[in-house]
């Protein structure tokens, strides 16, 4: 089947996989979604015996359908190799009863990793199956790990830059440290004063300005996304809830056709879209639990039907990755569950931009109900780390322990007894000060670099080679702009 893709806001545009990936933004603000979500073409089954490699080519297959065999297989090489620490690449830990499903075995110890290892790959391949002569240009807002994640990526691909806007004093030390001291001569870092979302939709709006792209032909450069707007970065991570499934099958925790429950810390909620394409694939997910931290605009909205941004407070937590009161990706959803109704959707949105909220109608709330939400304060999520290191001798991160949290909670409210797959999305030594001072509240006074060989001990696990790399690196970026500068800002890096 040949699977083509079309906008959120206008159904009649319609691109090939390699187009989505490239323009990564439509022209109209849209996302690019699959006409329709592919099944699975082996059975449950049959995906057991795979490798975590040959579990991405089954899935992306059926999603990148003008990718020829060689050039996805190859893409796949290039991205699923030694730069990850463990051979499974996204092994499953068993704690207490709870499947962690560990996603921060990459060369930036975050879940972005597992996308964005292969996203210049198909990034670059996809330009030259569409004879594209200009140099891309990948603009980025990150939260925290986006960025290091698509810096380490595209660091010195030939035909391609890196523009990375970040929020000063909103990430943790170790992620500022590990963007700053990014090496490659086609990289840039930008320092915003403001918040993400600030930073996102300052990005956004420069995706949509004719004139910034007029120019910037004229110059040789097109923009594209690392972002998870990309479909580029979406279909690589419906991957590892697949291949989850698939080992948890192998290792008998579970009978063929069971059902799981998959927990995902959420922000801007591409990874839990991930698990519902899975579900829609095939995979028997049962409930998608959607955990937010207190910044729970996502929580809000699955309890009312009504998405609203403007009459809450922005909140900085200690799961910094998820402070984001705009999720992007939450459209592709809206889009669905309106029956794929693109005037709805745009309406929807042009409400959300202009008036800060937008409420959907019970016939699409009904659309909903494979999806679960809870939310963890900065009390209950450090009590989650300590807890569950106490019982268990196992450490998370915080955002790992906001969705540990919102797990135990629905299962306690539920009685639910189905089994649940948490996606760990960070290393706990990304957020080491935050996870050390939950264990125990005296290395609150404790330098954040010194706690690593701390972390270390309590753990058991070695320090990652992500950290040791930044311990005595160069600060090697140290632009800074504010939110109504990030045009100009990215014109003076380009020369336009």
């Amino acid at each position: 089947m040949n699977i083509r893709y079309k906008s959120t806001r206008n159904s009649a545009s319609v691109v090939t996989a390699s187009q989505a990936i490239l323009k990564g933004l439509a022209e109209d603000g849209g996302l690019f979604v699959p006409e329709q979500i592919p099944k699975l073409s082996v059975s449950v089954d049959e995906l057991k015996g795979m490798s975590y490699q040959e579990t991405a080519y089954t899935v992306m297959k059926e999603f990148l359908t003008d990718f020829t065999e060689e050039e996805l297989w190859d893409c796949i090489k290039k991205a699923y190799d030694s730069k990850f620490d463990t051979e499974e690449i996204a092994p499953i830990a068993n704690v207490d009863g709870v499947y962690y499903l560990e996603l921060f075995h990459g060369a930036t110890i975050a879940f972005k990793d597992m996308a964005l290892s292969i996203l210049p790959h198909l990034l670059t391949t996809s330009a030259k199956k569409n004879q594209v002569q200009n140099e891309i240009v990948i603009l980025t807002a990150t939260s925290g790990d986006t960025g290091k994640a698509a810096m380490a990526g595209f660091a010195d691909v030939e035909g391609t830059r890196i523009i990375v806007f970040y929020p000063k004093n909103g990430v943790s030390r170790i992620q500022e440290m590990q963007m700053v001291t990014q090496k490659g001569k086609n990289v840039e870092v930008v320092a915003i004063h403001g918040n993400f979302d600030s930073a996102q939709s300052g990005v956004k709006e420069m995706f949509e300005n004719k004139e910034l792209a007029k120019d910037l032909n004229a110059r040789g450069y097109q923009f594209s996304s690392a972002n998870s707007i990309n479909i580029g970065r979406l279909v690589p991570q419906v991957v590892y809830y697949v291949y989850a499934y698939a080992k948890l099958l192998e290792q008998e925790q579970i009978q063929p056709g069971e059902g799981i429950h998959v927990v995902v810390p959420t922000g801007n909620f591409g990874n839990i879209l991930a698990a519902y394409y899975a579900k829609q694939m095939g995979i028997p997910i049962q409930k998608l639990i959607c955990a937010s931290n207190e910044n729970k605009v996502l929580f809000d909205f699955f309890q009312t039907g009504t998405y609203d941004k403007k009459s809450r407070e922005f909140v900085l937590t200690t799961s910094p990755s998820m402070d984001i009161l705009i999720s992007s990706n939450l459209e592709r959803l809206i889009y669905q569950i309106a029956g794929c109704d693109d005037k709805k959707n745009a309406e929807l949105m042009r409400g959300l931009k202009e008036e800060g909220s937008y409420q959907i109608t019970e016939e699409m709330k009904a659309g909903l109900r494979d999806f679960e939400a809870g939310y963890a304060t900065e009390e209950q999520t450090a009590a989650a780390i300590r807890e569950v290191y106490e019982k268990t001798g196992y450490v998370m991160d915080t955002h790992t322990a906001v969705a540990a949290h919102v797990c135990r909670e629905y299962q306690a409210e539920t009685k639910d007894t189905a089994k649940c797959v948490v996606a760990s999305t960070a290393s706990p030594y990304k957020f080491v000060k935050s996870v050390m001072t939950a264990i125990d509240e005296r290395y609150a006074e404790e330098d954040e670099f010194r706690l690593l060989e701390e972390l270390k001990r309590v753990s058991g696990t070695e320090l990652p080679g992500a950290v040791r790399e930044i311990l005595n690196a160069d600060v090697l970026h140290s632009l800074e702009c504010d939110v109504d500068n990030m045009e100009q800002t990215v014109r003076n890096l380009l020369d336009l």
